[in-house]
């Protein structure tokens, strides 16, 4: 429990302001976010402030709006071969231009959803003692608890903390998740394995490719978890949710609850995504846009702190898990795609170098791809 002590990690004055110190006190607490907040917190610490917040990119407000993401419907894609292909076309103009969709009627059943975010709600808040075992910063651990991956390399810190499993291709036994979402995490990551398979298939045909050509390159392999809790923040305008970045894999599959608060950046404009009930959020990640030659797009977003809360999302990561260098399948521009018009932008890599790359630097709001460009 973080008492009066905490003055230690209350926002201080700049002249004294030590990082390193407040960053390793809290850390120490192994509470997380919510930890401040239980210890009855007003002011958010000065780590969690984002002095470089304004970027001098507009927030959309109630003027002129611009388009919304896409919304597809999966209704019938496996009984009707021309709806099929309509959807196919909408997943490939919608990952093309976007990076982004929503997507109804994907075959997860809304009360696997609901259970889903209860269980990563149940985690976060049980007792201290208990969630305080599960904390680490091994990444080597398939089941852990802590809060911002990258809080010794950023900027600032964000206001989330984060159940992090690994559930493909080596999922840890049952006995090693958490008893409160035990029976959850295991029945939807199965369920988002399956739509994710589905969807590596829409993506091949998307690119003019067989349907089995993603998952024959080895992409759908893998499968990283992450169940993010958003606490209510006391001063929501000072830091982020979570801080602009792109996503370190193939795709990923998100599911928000209804609070919102993420943001996708289109033409220099922050977009928010609006909750829908049922649906669950599709977006590109870097190395889809690596071996699709910047065919489809991996795009910048961010999830804004608010005042009410918590908020709580999921978001299934597909991509391998491992940091090990026996992994050195390597990753380039799809052969197929290319041409004398179509030249490789980038080099062959692996998913380890990739990773190494990107958790070198943290949510800094800088892209991984750049480094691999030819």
């Amino acid at each position: 429990m973080v008492t009066s002590s905490s003055d230690k990690i209350q926002a201080g004055k700049i002249s004294d302001w030590d990082r390193k110190s407040e960053v390793k006190f809290f850390d120490d607490t192994k509470l997380g976010v919510k930890g401040l907040l239980d210890a009855g917190l007003s002011k958010i610490p000065r780590m969690f402030m984002d002095e470089q917040q304004t970027t001098g990119m507009t927030t959309w407000g109630s003027t002129v709006p611009p388009e919304s993401v896409p919304v597809i419907d999966f209704k019938g894609i496996d009984k009707d071969a021309a709806v099929r292909s309509q959807i196919i076309k909408k997943v490939g103009d919608a990952c093309e231009k976007w990076g982004f969709f929503q997507v109804v009627n994907h075959g997860i059943p809304e009360s696997v959803l609901n259970a889903m975010i209860d269980g990563i709600r149940r985690f976060h808040e049980q007792d201290d003692e208990t969630k305080k075992a599960w904390y680490s910063r091994d990444s080597q651990r398939k089941v852990r608890f802590s809060s911002n991956f990258d809080l010794y390399q950023a900027r600032m810190a964000n206001w989330r903390d984060t159940l992090s499993c690994t559930m493909a291709p080596n999922p840890p036994n049952p006995e090693q998740l958490p008893a409160v979402c035990r029976d959850i995490m295991m029945e939807y990551s199965e369920q988002v394995k399956k739509l994710g398979l589905n969807l590596f298939e829409l993506l091949s045909e998307a690119l003019g490719l067989h349907p089995n050509h993603l998952k024959d390159m080895g992409c759908d392999e893998g499968l990283f978890l992450l169940g993010h809790y958003y606490p209510a923040c006391p001063e929501p305008q000072l830091t982020m949710g979570t801080s602009s970045h792109t996503d370190a894999d193939f795709f990923t599959i998100l599911l928000q609850d209804q609070i919102g608060g993420l943001q996708v950046l289109r033409e220099d404009q922050w977009v928010d995504v609006p909750p829908i009930p049922g649906a669950l959020v599709i977006n590109m990640g870097d190395l889809i846009q690596l071996i699709s030659n910047d065919k489809l797009k991996s795009i910048f977003h961010r999830v804004l702190a608010k005042n009410e809360g918590p908020r709580i999302s999921v978001a299934s990561f597909f991509r391998s898990t491992s940091f090990g260098p026996e992994h050195m399948r390597l990753y380039g521009p799809i052969k197929e795609l290319l041409s004398e018009e179509n030249i490789p932008i980038y080099r062959e890599t692996t998913i380890y170098e990739y990773l190494t790359c990107y958790f070198s630097k943290g949510l800094d709001g800088n892209s991984s791809l750049p480094h691999f460009k030819l």
